[in-house]
């Protein structure tokens, strides 16, 4: 059986990527939809009182996504994103509590989790 680290680290890395790029791009193509359906009022609330509207929120939120996706895509300050994906995640998760949407993140979680545990490659000189 073919079986290789590196291989399922970059399917592992694609897989995250996808949804994260996705989730990016289709915040700027609907942000009507998302400011309307994922964005709490507790958000709302603490961004009115930086100054920030419902859509900056939205737009802040998919720069964030694209970010993570390119990091995990690249695989440059993978340590970093992958942190920064899971506080996300759980958060979403805080306030959303678990349903039949918000479940998939779960795996997403499980996803990074694998990442951010992943041994980094020795590099000889």
């Amino acid at each position: 059986m073919f079986q290789s680290l590196r291989y399922s680290n970059l399917f592992l890395r694609l897989g995250l990527a996808t949804v994260f790029i996705w989730f990016g791009v289709d915040k700027f193509l609907n942000p009507q939809y998302w400011l309307s359906a994922w964005i709490s009022q507790g958000i709302l609330s603490v961004a009115s009182k930086a100054g920030l509207g419902g859509m900056d929120v939205v737009y802040a939120s998919g720069v964030f996504e694209l970010l993570v996706g390119a990091s995990v895509l690249s695989n440059i300050f993978i340590k970093t994103f992958s942190f920064l994906a899971l506080m996300f995640l759980v958060a979403i998760l805080f306030t959303f509590g678990i349903n039949e949407v918000v479940i998939r993140d779960v795996g997403l979680i499980g996803g990074f989790l694998s990442l951010f545990f992943w041994p980094e490659r020795k590099r000889f000189v």
